[in-house]
Order: C-alpha cells, then sequence, then structure tokens
C-alpha cells in the first residue's frame, strides 16, 4: 500500500497534469539539497523515497577501487580494503552507501526542500504545456474567454491559458468573460513566466475553417479553396474551385439564400465576404478578383516578377482600388501578383507622355558627325535638315529627292551616320569613354573633304577645272557634285546612264555643267589630259558614257 506522502505527490501529477515521477525526482532532489546544505559536504549525495513506507532517506555514494594508488578524490572514491570493513560483500567496481540521518534537517533545511520541490514542478509543468500545444500551431480550438489584460484577450484553453493580442483581434469583435469563441493556435512562445501561447481570430485560417464547417462540398473535398486573403473585420476574399463540373463551386459556398456565407457572417461579426471562382489564367482570375469593380483589360507586365497592369474605365477606378486601397490589396494577395491598376484617362496620358519623349529627344547637329563632308552638310541643311536623328529617319529615296544629293552621296551619308552611332554605342559599353574610328575610314572622308571643297563653292575654282558662271568649277567625276571627287569605291560597279536618269538630273538641277560650259566665252585654256569635256545629254536612246575615275584620260 502506498504511503501517504507519494498518495499526495500522485494528486498533484494528476491536478498540474504531469508524470508522477517528475514529483518524486523533484522531492528526491530537494531532500539532496538540503542535507548537503546542513552537512556542508561535498560527497556525491543522493535521496530515495520509499514509495510504501513514505520515508525519505539520504545517502553519500563512493565508487569502490582496488587500491590506495588509484584514489583521485577520497570524497567519492574507496579502497576495497576499507569498503569490506563496512560491507563486506563490497567489491571492486562497486558503489559503497554511508546513510545520513534526516531527521535532523530542521525546519530552514525543510523550506528549502519545499522550494525546490515547486521549481521542479513549475518548470515540468511548462515542458508538458509547451509539448501539448507545439504540434497544435495552425489548429482551430475552443476557448473561453477569461478575462481582459490591457489590449490582450486571455481565454482557457484547458491545459493552459492563451493570450490573443490585439493585432490577433478583429475590430468588429468585443467579448465579455465566460462567452464562448473559436481560436486559431497561432504560436507557443517559451518565456520566462513559462510558455505563452498565442492565439487569433484575425487569420485567415479561421475563416478557411468555419467553411469547411458550414459547406460540405468543401468538407468532402468536392470543392476546394485555393487561396484566401483576408483584412480582419474589413472584408474577405476566398478563391475556390470544383472538383467536379456539376457543382459551382460559387454557389455551393454560398447556399441557398445565402445561408451559409450568412452563417460565416455572423460568427464573424458582419465582416464582408467576396467569394470568386478559381482560374488557373492570372488575366482571368485578377479579372474576377477585383469585383466588384468592372476590367477594360489585363495585361501582363513580367511573368516571372509576376507583375500585372489592370486598367478600368474612369467611373469604376475608385471601385476596383476601394477604401484606402483595400480591394486591390486583398486581390494581388489573392493572386500572389502584383498589380498595377490605372484609368483608362491615366493609361493615355502615359502613353502621351511617352510619345512626347520620343519626339523630344535632345537634337544631334549634323556637325557632330565627323566623317559627314562639309559640302553635303551645307546641302542637307539648305534642304531644312539639320540634325543627325531627321537624317537616319529619311529613306535613300527622300535623301535623293534633296538637291545636290545623288545615290553616291547618299552613301557616305549612310555610312558616316552608321559610324556616328556605332561609335556612341561602342562608347556607351566601354563606360562612357569615346572610341576612335578607323584611320582608313577619316583619312579617306578628310582628302575628299579636301578635293571637294571647290565644288561646295567653299573655295576658288579646281587646278584645270573650267569655271562656271557662279564662281565653281565642273566636275571632273560627272554630274554628281556632291563632294564624289576622289571617291573611287563603287565606280566600277555603276551602272550605265541612260537618257531618262540623264534628262532627271537636269530637272533637279545636278546636271548643271552641261548647259553652263556652253555659255561661257573666253575660258582660259586647259590642259587636254587634266579636263574632261562635258556635253549636253545625247538624245533619246543614246547611251551615256560612264563616268571616269579622277585623272583617267577618255
Amino acid at each position: 500500500m502506498a504511503s501517504e506522502l507519494y498518495n499526495v505527490i500522485d494528486a498533484l501529477s494528476r491536478e498540474k497534469g504531469i508524470d508522477p515521477q517528475i514529483v518524486v525526482s523533484a522531492v528526491e532532489d530537494a531532500i539532496v539539497v538540503a542535507t548537503r546544505k546542513y552537512y556542508k559536504s561535498q560527497e556525491n549525495l543522493r535521496a530515495e523515497l520509499d514509495k510504501e513506507s513514505g520515508q525519505i532517506r539520504a545517502f553519500a555514494v563512493r565508487t569502490i577501487v582496488d587500491g590506495p594508488e588509484q584514489i583521485e578524490d577520497p570524497l567519492v572514491q574507496i579502497t576495497l580494503e576499507d569498503a569490506k570493513r563496512i560491507d563486506p560483500a563490497a567489491e571492486v567496481g562497486g558503489e559503497l552507501r554511508t546513510y545520513k540521518p534526516t531527521d535532523v534537517l530542521g525546519r530552514i533545511a525543510a523550506q528549502l526542500a519545499k522550494q525546490v520541490i515547486f521549481q521542479k514542478v513549475r518548470e515540468a509543468e511548462r515542458d508538458t504545456i509547451y509539448n501539448e500545444y507545439i504540434g497544435r500551431v495552425g489548429e482551430v480550438i475552443n476557448a473561453t474567454i477569461k478575462r481582459q489584460e490591457g489590449q490582450d484577450v486571455i481565454v482557457d484553453l484547458g491545459k493552459a491559458e492563451g493570450r490573443m493580442p490585439k493585432k490577433e483581434q478583429s475590430r468588429l469583435e468585443s467579448f465579455a468573460p465566460g462567452e464562448r469563441a473559436r481560436v486559431v493556435l497561432v504560436r507557443v512562445e517559451k518565456a520566462s513566466k513559462g510558455p505563452q501561447v498565442v492565439v487569433s481570430r484575425a487569420v485567415p485560417e479561421l475563416v478557411s475553417h468555419l467553411f469547411q464547417t458550414e459547406v460540405p462540398e468543401i468538407y468532402d473535398n468536392t470543392v476546394v479553396i485555393r487561396a484566401i486573403a483576408r483584412e480582419a473585420g474589413e472584408r474577405t476574399k476566398i478563391a475556390v474551385m470544383s472538383k467536379d463540373k456539376d457543382v459551382d463551386p460559387v454557389g455551393a459556398c454560398v447556399g441557398m439564400k445565402g445561408m451559409r456565407v450568412q452563417s460565416i457572417i455572423r460568427e464573424l461579426r458582419g465582416e464582408k465576404i467576396d467569394i470568386i471562382e478559381y482560374h488557373e489564367d492570372p488575366v482571368t482570375f485578377a479579372e474576377k478578383a477585383l469585383q466588384p469593380a468592372k476590367v477594360s483589360r489585363v495585361t501582363v507586365l513580367e511573368g516571372q516578377e509576376k507583375h500585372l497592369e489592370v486598367i478600368v474605365d474612369d467611373s469604376q477606378l475608385s471601385l476596383a482600388i476601394g477604401k484606402k486601397g483595400q480591394n486591390v490589396r486583398l486581390a494581388a494577395k489573392l493572386l500572389g501578383w502584383k498589380i498595377d491598376i490605372k484609368s483608362e484617362e491615366e493609361k493615355r496620358q502615359e502613353v502621351e507622355d511617352r510619345m512626347n519623349v520620343v519626339l523630344n529627344q535632345p537634337a544631334t547637329p549634323l556637325e557632330s558627325v565627323p566623317d559627314l563632308e562639309p559640302g553635303i552638310i551645307e546641302k542637307l541643311v539648305a534642304a531644312g535638315i539639320t540634325t543627325v536623328e531627321a537624317v537616319a529617319d529619311m529613306t535613300p529615296e527622300q535623301l535623293e529627292e534633296v538637291p545636290g544629293i545623288g545615290p553616291k552621296t547618299v552613301e557616305k551619308i549612310s555610312i558616316a551616320v552608321n559610324n556616328y552611332f556605332s561609335s556612341l554605342d561602342a562608347a556607351a559599353n566601354a563606360g562612357g569613354e569615346e572610341i576612335p574610328l578607323p584611320e582608313g575610314e577619316v583619312s579617306t572622308e578628310s582628302e575628299a573633304a579636301t578635293e571637294n571643297a571647290a565644288l561646295a563653292g567653299d573655295e576658288g575654282p579646281a587646278e584645270g577645272g573650267a569655271p562656271t558662271e557662279d564662281g565653281g568649277a565642273d566636275s571632273a567625276t560627272g554630274p554628281d557634285s556632291g563632294g564624289q571627287s576622289g571617291d573611287v569605291t563603287g565606280l566600277e560597279e555603276e551602272p550605265e546612264a541612260s537618257s531618262d536618269s540623264v534628262e532627271d538630273l537636269v530637272e533637279t538641277g545636278q546636271y548643271y555643267e552641261a548647259e553652263v560650259v556652253e555659255g561661257i566665252e573666253d575660258a582660259p585654256p586647259a590642259d587636254e589630259a587634266e579636263v574632261t569635256t562635258h556635253e549636253r545629254p545625247p538624245g533619246e536612246n543614246e547611251n551615256v558614257p560612264d563616268e571616269e575615275k579622277p585623272g583617267e584620260q577618255r
């Protein structure tokens, strides 16, 4: 039969919900502490509770060794010879007990033992509560409101108390002591005063649990909750999907005349709930999630970054955004995408601003292109073309319409502009350092600019050329006077000119030498080896000979 002391220990264990052996160990440790304090001994002390008699005995334990040379600490070791004097049955490797009287411990030792027992029991109780609830995080628990402590609500969970902080409460709810409520266990914290069980009524899991309770189709997994977003006390958006094509997921959650969802709204003290059908397509899902606003169009800006742009009518913008941005914020949480919402007017203004930026880009003067000859620049400026961007936007046919610009000049302009933009790109890639152009291209263009300066009207008559009425000189390379002198590239591949093309050149003023030379009198003699005489264009169906390279004689 168990002693009265052990019966008391057993009752205490059941009350605290801990193992009785833990309390017994606490009592034995308390006796050891009291005995060590009373005897002021550093021996290896132990205590033992006799379950039948209820007597607690304390004793010192020493290990038996073979000889004196093996003793390292006399307090914890004893030789076999000395041990046999006390206990004839002692053996090497065994333990020798020396009992200490406990009836002389007194009141102070008893008080110390009491403190040790309470401390051990509290620690055991904390560990039991922690182990009980740490595996139930996320579970919905029925609790009873116990009291209010500041802004926190203390609830009774049965074996422990739970704490509901202010941020875990819904602003629509208020509770009275003794009222029952369903709460979600969110976390278990270890604190100096014991484990703190934190519960909540603001997390989305509570709404999900309520739907599982009220909607049989969700309970049997016919309808699945795919996503849920909640702002407690304000609004909840829940996306559902049906595994059975004959079951309407939204209708199943709403119920007959809204009975099912109204029951959940009453539990949440009037919180608004939007039930949305889930779609795999984010564009369609976004349109549904932003209800009750009507969406004009949805554009995926970035698939990997999950970024959407939503355009709505001007009258629907405030409804789509919601009070303090609540509607679009909950829709973004529901989708898991970032949503930029704009009205039609805002989108139109954004497009206009982009167009203005493109159209109002800083103009680059033609003089910034190093490969563009001064004569060509003057002709382009005379035609109203003053920037590199304007030249780059023109087609070869449009450039040929400029007075004084021929096919070869168009080719030169194209090469010069391309080299200019290539140098800008290379400088940008190199960290802004200017990259020089190849020497061959620079020298060729420079020589061509020097030789064609007379044709452009910058200098006097070219050497060996016949002066014209306007102070210029006849070109030695043909009708195109756009600064092609000295340029031998592509002359051999130039197609043979026809009478029609010559007539076009005459009409556009590019073949002016033929008309001017005829009217000049008293022209100074020229060396026939250096000058090529141009005659009036031949008649119809007659071929015009190819242009000759500078310095060659026909």
